[in-house]
């Protein structure tokens, strides 16, 4: 099942996309459960056909997107997780480069990502995301798939040139990057190593590969979180970037005002956002 998290008439709740709108399976929740995070670890989330059931319909040009997430526990991106041309493919890789998203760094599919006017570096990098759907603590990569509720597109949107001795600058301007359009639970996806994701640029294709050639695999990433620190329904994992990101490109490519980037990843779905210049020179 596809479930997205959106807001209609400032109400905000959990849509299922079928031609014509949304189904508004929180129609008959408590609020509190119309926030994908406690929904997902909810009774309720394993009898998510029978809400569909009984949603009623919310139809196109009706709701807008909110981040898939809109505020999850722990969101973790992972740096260098993809072979670029000058990797040594025998080289086994060491443990992972993690950082953080802060949740105000995301916006929904089809909101405006939001360039900063310091910086003409804002780049692209199609990702991944994958959401933990149960309590997961220092648990094996053989058994971390049971812990996973599905999987979305993420576009981890970088200010280089304020990614100064780490990540954690570049990476957390307001409404810089996108989450969604929604989360496809794992059952609908039988191997998550054969997707292949895209990222397009005005139309164009920027990145193209498949989530299997990541270097470090979600089953060893999640363990390797989960054994330093406790996941919980709704935490997120963006898994990295393939190779064509912008700062690699001679010359650069970066995001502009105007620009149109998108996230697609096979039985996923895609990802769109038109990026806008922010007006004040610090925001």
């Amino acid at each position: 099942m596809k479930i997205a998290s959106i807001i209609t008439n400032e109400r905000k709740t959990l849509g299922v996309p079928v031609e014509g709108g949304m189904r508004d399976i929180g129609a008959h929740l408590d609020d509190a459960l119309c926030d994908l995070k406690y929904f997902l670890s909810s009774p309720l989330f394993e009898k998510r056909e029978h809400l569909l059931a009984q949603a009623p319909l919310i139809e196109s040009g009706c709701f807008r997107f909110l981040p898939l997430i809109e505020a999850p526990t722990r969101l973790f991106g992972v740096g260098m997780n993809y072979p670029t041309p000058d990797s040594k493919p025998a080289s086994p890789p060491g443990p992972p480069a993690l950082f953080i998203r802060l949740p105000q760094a995301q916006v929904g599919h089809h909101e405006a990502i939001i360039k900063p006017a310091i910086t003409n570096a804002l780049d692209f990098e199609g990702e991944m995301a994958v959401i933990i759907g149960k309590p997961t603590f220092r648990v094996s990569p053989e058994k971390v798939l049971d812990h996973v509720a599905g999987y979305s597109c993420f576009m981890d949107g970088s200010v280089r040139d304020w990614q100064h001795t780490w990540f954690t600058a570049g990476k957390n301007w307001t409404s810089s990057g996108s989450f969604g359009p929604w989360l496809v639970t794992k059952d609908e996806i039988n191997d998550w190593r054969k997707l292949r994701l895209f990222t397009y640029l005005n139309g164009r294709c920027v990145q193209n590969d498949v989530v299997g050639n990541m270097l470090r695999s979600v089953e060893e990433l999640i363990s390797y979180i989960s054994t330093f620190t406790p996941l919980s329904p709704g935490d997120v994992i963006a898994t990295g970037s393939p190779d064509g990101i912008g700062k690699s490109r001679t010359p650069p490519l970066f995001l502009q005002n105007g620009d149109v980037i998108e996230v697609e990843i096979d039985y996923i779905g895609r990802l769109t956002n038109v990026v806008k210049e922010s007006i004040r020179g610090y925001q």
